[in-house]
């Protein structure tokens, strides 16, 4: 081959691959944030690009430029002070204790646990080039600063939706009269003393994370991150220069909001068809289930087997009604009084469950992950919210016509079986959720994309 035409082939392939040498920060180590996270550092990495992860979560078994950096194995709530609280007893926190004693409190627990993570130091010291930075917005604005540290462009992307402090930091529109605030539940967000209420949390909350809650997070950065390039930007300016944000929702399913062109919506980005398979003894306890499945499942963080034992009871003397089979993931080794129609695990494959024909109703607390499986694959929803975001997952769920929300105080015999009765013979809710299905699917395929996405 003569040197001009191995020239022309060195360009043809240049124009073609642009790889880059990527930083992905997504430290928290809940596993339905990193459900949502993990394809796409993955993919990025299938797509050629070097992407280095600072994770809480081990991808087993991946491609070879994906470098996993693992920070300290520690649970939010041993970082926060004291042992897991049963976070049933988090159903009447407000708002406002929420985020004072679970997400500011934690966030910045968690933080300085990442930073002071042997893996990541380690990191940290490496005479290493980004060309671009992508982290998590979850509470842990200090680690924006590496965008600063490695001279890149940063990309924030959120797990959670609409982010309100990001939209005022922005100037992103504000419509407050559609829109409430990710971790705020609004019994009835229409009304004149819901939209105060929305209203008086956004202003608050953004005054307090702006004014004490980022100074807090600047101390950490001074303390672990001493030799920055002078002069270091402050955390409010990283956040206002942030290149792009990406949101965990789908115009879809969201009310109705105006986003700047540099806030993309993602939601749906972990509901790419999966690889793997349903195990060989759930795949024909289902096939089986010859009047259809129920499934009940609280998610990662909530554990079924910390319920009150009156609440677990008449949760089973329910299952003990029904004709279809019920999957319920339960922590423990054992339940007493367990009826025959229901299996048990510790652990349970929701997206593949959750596409299977014969499910007939998803029992769960609300979040956004399994709210966004449930709508993907048209299986109505019957939801007990918790905490944080759920009651608007679950309100908007209840508003479109394919679930109904239970709340826990309210949760006995009579209230349980009524709701699951409802949802199981109306054929309203089976029919909305498929619809709602087909127009979720289409807006993935019609939403715009880049070129070669």
């Amino acid at each position: 081959m003569d040197t001009f035409t191995l020239v022309l082939l060195f360009l043809a392939v240049a124009k073609y691959v642009d790889s880059a040498n990527i930083l992905y920060v997504v430290p928290f180590t809940s596993k339905s944030h990193f459900i949502m996270l993990k394809p796409i550092g993955l993919e990025l990495a299938r797509r050629g690009h070097n992407v280095t992860v600072i994770t809480g979560n081990r991808v087993p078994n991946p491609p070879k430029n994906y470098h996993q950096y693992m920070v300290d194995e520690k649970e939010i709530w041993d970082v926060i002070g004291g042992s897991r609280p049963n976070v049933f007893d988090m159903v009447e926190v407000t708002a406002e204790e929420f985020h004072h004693n679970v997400l500011w409190k934690g966030g910045l627990a968690f933080t300085e646990l990442v930073l002071n993570s042997t893996e990541i130091k380690t990191l940290l010291k490496e005479d290493t080039k980004f060309d671009l930075v992508i982290s998590e917005q979850f509470f842990q604005e200090a680690l924006y600063v590496l965008a600063h540290k490695y001279n890149a462009p940063l990309v924030l992307v959120t797990t959670f939706g609409n982010c309100m402090r990001h939209n005022i930091a922005n100037r992103n529109p504000l419509q407050l009269a559609t829109v409430v605030s990710e971790f705020l539940d609004v019994r009835d967000p229409t009304s004149f003393w819901g939209r105060m209420r929305n209203l008086y949390f956004t202003v608050y909350e953004y005054v307090y994370w702006k004014y004490w809650y980022l100074e807090s997070q600047e101390k950490l950065v001074k303390k672990y991150l001493p030799d920055l390039p002078k002069p270091v930007p402050s955390l409010i300016d990283l956040q206002k220069n942030a290149s792009l944000i990406l949101m965990n929702g789908h115009f879809s399913f969201d009310a109705s909001a105006a986003y700047l062109p540099n806030a993309v919506e993602i939601g749906g980005v972990h509901l790419s068809e999966s690889d793997t398979k349903l195990p060989e003894d759930l795949q024909k306890i289902l096939d089986n289930a010859k009047h259809g499945a129920v499934y009940m499942n609280f998610g990662s963080n909530v554990r079924s087997s910390e319920l009150p034992a009156e609440k677990r009871d008449a949760i089973l003397n329910v299952f003990r009604k029904l004709k279809q089979t019920v999957l319920w993931k339960w922590e423990d080794d054992q339940l007493e009084n367990k009826p025959d129609n229901l299996i048990i695990r510790k652990w349970l494959p929701q997206k593949e469950i959750l596409s299977h024909r014969n499910i007939r109703v998803f029992v769960s607390h609300g979040g956004l992950i399994g709210t966004q499986e449930a709508t993907f694959h048209g299986v109505p929803i019957i939801g007990i919210p918790i905490y944080a975001d759920q009651y608007n997952n679950l309100l908007q769920v209840q508003t479109l016509g394919y679930g109904k929300i239970l709340k826990y105080s309210d949760i006995n015999e009579e209230t349980l079986f009524k709701k699951l009765n409802e949802v199981l013979t109306n054929d309203s809710y089976r029919i909305k959720a498929k619809e709602l299905s087909i127009g979720v699917c289409f807006g993935f395929l019609l939403e715009p994309r880049p070129p070669g996405a």
